[in-house]
């Protein structure tokens, strides 16, 4: 089959991975930053500024003020057909970034520039061509990032208020712990959150601009008389928006990169265990999923819901997380000043935005379909009162009863009790004041919250 031919629903069908196939329709905005058209698209762009900087800022040569307007024309109309022009070229020269300064060079040819053309790529080397686009995309890639985040947490707090008063027994081991609230639980989840959007959205992502092996020999050769080290800080930091570093050999040491990769890999590791607390909370029943006509939950058991957004997540944030630590580790070595196993990993980086999106678009639509069940909550409540036994062996200890934690060990670890079973041991109690004992008989597992709401309160305070 002619592949000008296919339609896009085939090219789905038979994509190799399922981030442009199955998920295609949740990846849209990081295959704009990070596919093959956006590495091009980005190269295209900082080849095109750094000629515009030795033009305008250095002044290395005279050239007509429309210059720039037709330089800037390049950048900003580049295409999807260019990139296909580009790669072209890159089956001749077998070089990528060999093949974009071709690529602008006829470009420069049909827009009359040919009078300047070989200034572009001006004393670089690959790299510096490369480290600053993957730089820029990494920059628009933690942006989307942030946003999703952002959201997470906004609806996480919503949740958290809405049920900030609702009691709930907490398990530990999964055993009946001791009670807590709804909001509480969804507001320790946001917190965690938050603190990690917090270190993604604010890392400023570095770059460099100085040569094969990062001493500016070339650039120093021809021009001694300019200060190249600030003349690079210029560039990256005002033209580029990005941060600049010095100490490299031929490629940048990705520390940036790595620093937020780090960052994602703790919150795709904190949206899991929220995506398995709400699993299990479903499997309790204390959350119900809102049923949508149509739509299927077993091929042979009818009447399941399953929290298949929560498990899509999970699954997705595994495979974020073993690219991101891959990666963070990997892109910080190279052998002496260069080798290209980077180059190669470098091009996965969109596969690890494009899981992670995928893992937070599905948290976000789970918890978007839940609702609770608050008599389900209270019935496990009302079920366990043996859940007071840790504020009665508290009490015991102050009011100097002998053995109060054996005491109550005996009367309750593994075994049902009733109330009238407190009540009982209660009154048995020889050192505890009466007042105290009627507090204690008062004293029901959804009242005893603690400061749980109180916490919840000061998040947002």
């Amino acid at each position: 089959m002619d592949c000008f031919f296919i339609t896009e629903q085939e090219t789905m069908i038979t994509s190799l991975t399922a981030l442009d196939g199955r998920y295609a329709a949740l990846t849209t905005e990081m295959a704009e930053i990070f596919s093959e058209y956006g590495l091009i698209k980005h190269r295209v762009f900082v080849e095109i500024e750094w000629l515009k900087f030795i033009l305008v800022d250095l002044k290395l040569f005279k050239a007509d003020n429309s210059y720039i307007d037709k330089l800037n024309e390049i950048a900003e109309q580049f295409s999807e057909e260019d990139a296909h022009t580009v790669k072209e070229i890159e089956k001749k020269t077998n070089h990528d970034v060999k093949a974009v300064e071709y690529f602008i060079k006829d470009k420069f040819d049909q827009a009359g520039l040919s009078g300047i053309k070989e200034w572009i790529h001006f004393a670089c080397t690959s790299d510096d061509i490369n480290n600053t686009s993957y730089a820029l995309m990494l920059k628009k890639g933690k942006a989307e990032t942030v946003v999703l985040l952002r959201q997470l947490v906004s609806d996480l707090e919503q949740k958290a208020q809405q049920y900030k008063t609702v009691p709930m027994m907490s398990r530990t081991h999964g055993q009946p712990a001791t009670p807590t609230t709804v909001g509480k639980e969804l507001i320790n989840f946001a917190w965690r959150i938050r603190q990690e959007a917090d270190i993604i959205d604010q890392k400023k992502i570095q770059a460099k601009m100085n040569g094969a092996t990062g001493n500016y020999n070339a650039h120093h050769f021809v021009y001694p008389e300019i200060d190249w080290i600030d003349v690079s800080q210029r560039f990256i930091l005002n033209h580029l928006q990005l941060d600049p570093i010095l100490f490299t050999t031929q490629v940048n040491p990705n520390h940036s990169i790595a620093y937020i990769l780090h960052a994602m890999v703790r919150v795709a590791a904190t949206i899991i265990d929220f995506d398995r607390d709400m699993w299990g909370y479903i499997s309790l029943g204390y959350f119900k999923q809102r049923i949508k006509k149509g739509e299927t939950g077993s091929s042979t058991m009818p009447h399941k819901v399953n929290p298949i957004d929560f498990e899509n997540s999970e699954g997705n944030m595994g495979m974020a997380i073993s690219l991101m630590e891959h990666l963070a580790v990997k892109l910080q070595k190279s052998r002496f000043q260069r080798d290209l196993s980077d180059s190669t990993a470098l091009r996965s980086l969109g596969s690890v935005f494009g899981y992670f999106v995928i893992g937070m678009k599905n948290t976000l639509k789970g918890l978007s379909k839940i609702e609770l069940d608050k008599d389900m909550i209270q019935k496990d409540l009302d079920n366990n009162p043996e859940l007071l036994a840790e504020p009665f062996q508290t009490a015991m200890r102050v009011f100097g009863e002998n053995n109060p934690y054996e005491r109550l060990k005996d009367l309750t670890r593994g075994q049902k009790i009733t109330k009238k079973d407190l009540y009982d041991f209660v009154d048995a109690l020889e050192k505890v004041p009466e007042n105290f004992k009627i507090r204690m008989k008062e004293l029901t597992p959804e009242i005893y919250t603690g400061l749980a709401q109180d916490l919840v309160d000061a998040y947002f305070k």
